[in-house]
């Protein structure tokens, strides 16, 4: 009895792994930020709970999609030998329904108590991820990243349509700055696993550009990050609080970028990659406490 709890724990635990959880969180995040710029302040809770629930479990299926498509791949890195459909312990058809399935929900949930809008664009960030992004980008350029980044930046969207209706301007922006943060993020994460990537036959900007080259690039989007963050002040759905923070964190952001560039080979690369997740959750959490501020 004892080790069928323990195998029906693991078992669980494994299916939770596939939809990457802390991914799923970071994602969830952009989208409570959106949805509280999109209500001026505190949205509702209940159309709250649906967008995050929904966004949550669609992200999360669309992960584990990306688990069963990777499988090959990730069976050649070593930070990625530990994952369930490397191990064997989640069926290739499990896998692949529990993410079909989990999508389904999120859709469903978001027709019948957001808006139609917000399902096609739950929908259409999957499809993105799944078939564009694994199946074609990410074995095949370079720029697989940049491209494919688009789907992780359209939650604080969903969002917005939930609360709106439509898709506006600051929406468009919000996904700009999700958009511009995802490859200098994720570059100084293949910078430390550039060696994996090669022998995984992913072409990685490290892998085929090089370094020197990758850390270049990183500093240039950090400026493009900091412009797209600053555009948002324009449209006057943001004040001060929140002015005030994009600049700091977004120097911050530079600053990490320009001292990766100057560090030998892949110094500092942790460091810039850190701050990025750092970058993000704070930034987000400064629109929050704008929103509220900024409409009393």
């Amino acid at each position: 009895m004892a080790t069928r709890t323990l195998t029906s724990s693991g078992l669980v635990g494994d299916y939770i792994a596939l939809t990457k959880p802390r991914i799923v969180v970071l994602l969830a995040f952009t989208a409570l930020s959106g949805m509280f710029l999109a209500s001026r302040g505190a949205p509702d809770l209940a159309l709250t709970l649906v967008v995050l629930t929904a966004g949550s479990l669609a992200a999360g299926g669309a992960n584990a999609l990306n688990h069963v498509l990777d499988r090959d791949i990730d069976g050649r890195m070593g930070r990625t030998l530990d994952r369930p459909m490397v191990r064997g312990a989640v069926g290739i058809g499990h896998a692949m329904w529990f993410g079909i399935l989990l999508n389904v929900i999120a859709f469903a949930l978001l027709v019948l108590f957001a808006n139609s809008l917000s399902a096609v664009l739950t929908l259409s960030a999957t499809l993105f991820y799944v078939f564009v992004y694994t199946k074609m980008l990410k074995r095949t350029t370079s720029q697989n990243i940049v491209i494919g980044g688009a789907a992780g930046a359209i939650p604080p969207v969903v969002a917005w349509a939930a609360v709106t209706g439509e898709i506006g301007i600051p929406a468009v922006i919000l996904f700009a700055i999700v958009f511009l943060w995802t490859p200098p993020h994720f570059w100084a994460l293949a910078l430390l696993l550039k060696d994996d990537y090669a022998d995984a036959g992913v072409p990685m900007l490290p892998v085929v550009a090089g370094v020197q080259a990758t850390k270049a690039a990183i500093f240039r989007y950090s400026w493009l990050l900091i412009a797209s963050t600053l555009a948002l002040f324009l449209t006057r759905d943001v004040g001060y609080v929140y002015l005030g923070g994009a600049v700091i964190l977004g120097l911050g952001f530079a600053y990490y970028a320009y001292k990766l560039l100057r560090l030998p080979d892949v110094q500092g690369a942790k460091a810039t990659y850190l701050y990025s997740l750092a970058y993000l959750g704070l930034l987000f959490v400064v629109m929050i406490v704008d929103s509220v501020v900024h409409n009393l």
